[in-house]
């Protein structure tokens, strides 16, 4: 929670507050879907306990290419609080954040096949599990401390918030929601909604969001996802910690208001775990059918590395309505070419806010990545079919645009139609280039 800061300062009183919605209009316009519950939810906030709840929903089809027609569907649900102590107790220990989250359905990732899932809700286990429980303290305005049950994704290459929303979260595709894929697919990055135990400190040497200067520990779990795991906590799967550090720079004002804000951030991180080389990876691209591949020079390196760089841009804001806007971004992620599956990883795209003319929340996005496979894989299935082995596949890139629109009929409700493409589905060129149509939706309780 960049930014947070905590008041001490007596809470007004909370007047009557019926417990339905008086109309259909009053109830599309409430700020969540089930309300204020009868003025105990903001009874409730002013003792310092925050509830929030939300619904969201991804499926996905592929009429035309990849290696299987099918639909999938998947969901999530999450449930969680912030406490302020500084209100609940009188005495400033900082916020506890707890969230649970529960995960069903099926990935059309595995069926198309895709080498991250173009669904990005899907994944990380599909099951109930603890995704954060932790403490978060601003000490001054200058530093901000958060320990617990966390993962790397809430603060390590993540989205800027543009608008009230997750600006990489304006798509489907897993891709560019959340974060950049690629850090989760070449190391330990602890991506949502799992939970590891872990730490951050972040600086602001400007006293504002100008500047940040920030570094983090978490554990590395390749089990964690695991449906079983949920609720494990802990150290039991240890194989090593990550490392990150970041750089944040934000230039000009803000959405709605003074020059046209910049957003900037480059880091980087060291993960201590002891992994296999890039030669393990290389029969996940091979068909069933394929000759099996033997003697690949596959060895345990201790150690692997990387870095990113996160941009994005306002382009412009409308002058007859400060809160109409659109905004570009990018992203360019590169990983141990040693150990990488995907060293060099690109996302970019642009998000309009404000659409017609009576649909000033709505918008309409158009996004893509650009993934490249580890250059040593497909150089070592070149030489083995130079040397008469038939039947083998070399990877290839695997690309990817996405256009969307997301449709907000209620401050609670996103519903988000849209379409993705892919070049060659898994990596390969077996399967013919793939059409997605896709549906998300998103509702706060």
């Amino acid at each position: 929670m960049e930014g947070t800061r905590i008041s001490t300062a007596k809470p007004p009183p909370v007047p009557d507050t019926p417990f339905f919605p008086s109309s259909f209009d009053a109830w599309l316009h409430q700020g969540t879907m089930t309300g204020d519950w009868g003025g105990l939810r903001t009874r409730l906030q002013n003792e310092g306990i925050a509830i929030q709840g939300h619904y969201l929903e991804d499926s996905a089809g592929n009429p035309v290419g990849g290696k299987s027609k099918d639909v999938r569907y998947a969901h999530e649900f999450g449930l969680g609080a912030d406490i302020n102590t500084a209100k609940l107790l009188g005495t400033d220990l900082g916020v506890v954040h707890a969230l649970i989250t529960e995960r069903a359905g099926l990935g059309l990732g595995a069926t198309l096949p895709a080498l991250d899932s173009p669904q990005e809700i899907f994944g990380s286990g599909e099951t109930v599990r603890i995704t954060r429980l932790s403490i978060e303290k601003q000490i001054t305005k200058y530093a901000d401390v958060e320990l617990g049950e966390i993962n790397t994704e809430n603060d390590f290459g993540q989205s800027t918030m543009h608008w009230g929303m997750n600006l990489y979260c304006q798509f489907e595709s897993n891709a560019i929601c959340g974060m950049p894929q690629a850090l989760a697919i070449n190391s330990g990055y602890g991506y949502y909604p799992t939970a590891h135990p872990g730490a951050y400190l972040k600086l602001y040497p400007a006293g504002n969001d100008r500047y940040l200067v920030s570094a983090g520990i978490y554990n590395v779990d390749p089990a964690i996802a695991n449906t079983h795991n949920g609720f494990q906590l802990g150290l039991h799967n240890s194989t090593g910690v990550y490392l990150p550090f970041q750089l944040g720079w934000h230039g000009g004002g803000t959405d709605s208001s003074g020059t046209l804000p910049t957003n900037l951030k480059i880091g980087g991180y060291w993960d201590t775990s002891e992994v296999a080389n890039m030669y393990s990876h290389l029969q996940s691209f091979e068909p069933a059918t394929a000759p099996q591949l033997v003697n690949l020079p596959i060895e345990q390196i201790r150690g692997r590395y990387g870095g990113w760089f996160e941009g994005d841009q306002m382009l412009e804001r409308d002058a007859g309505d400060p809160n109409r806007s659109t905004v570009a971004f990018m992203s360019i992620i590169w990983g141990d070419p040693r150990t990488s599956e995907a060293p060099y990883f690109v996302t970019a795209g642009i998000v309009r806010k404000g659409t017609f003319w009576n649909r000033p929340q709505d918008t309409i996005s158009l996004g893509g990545k650009i993934l490249i496979v580890n250059r040593q894989l497909t150089n070592y299935v070149a030489e083995l079919q130079q040397q008469g082995f038939r039947g083998l596949v070399k990877p290839s890139d695997e690309n990817m645009l996405e256009a969307n629109y997301g449709w907000r009929p209620s401050p609670w409700l996103t519903v988000r139609p849209g379409a993705q493409y892919i070049w060659h589905p898994g990596g390969t060129n077996l399967y013919k280039n793939a059409l997605l149509l896709d549906f998300e939706c998103g509702i706060t309780f």
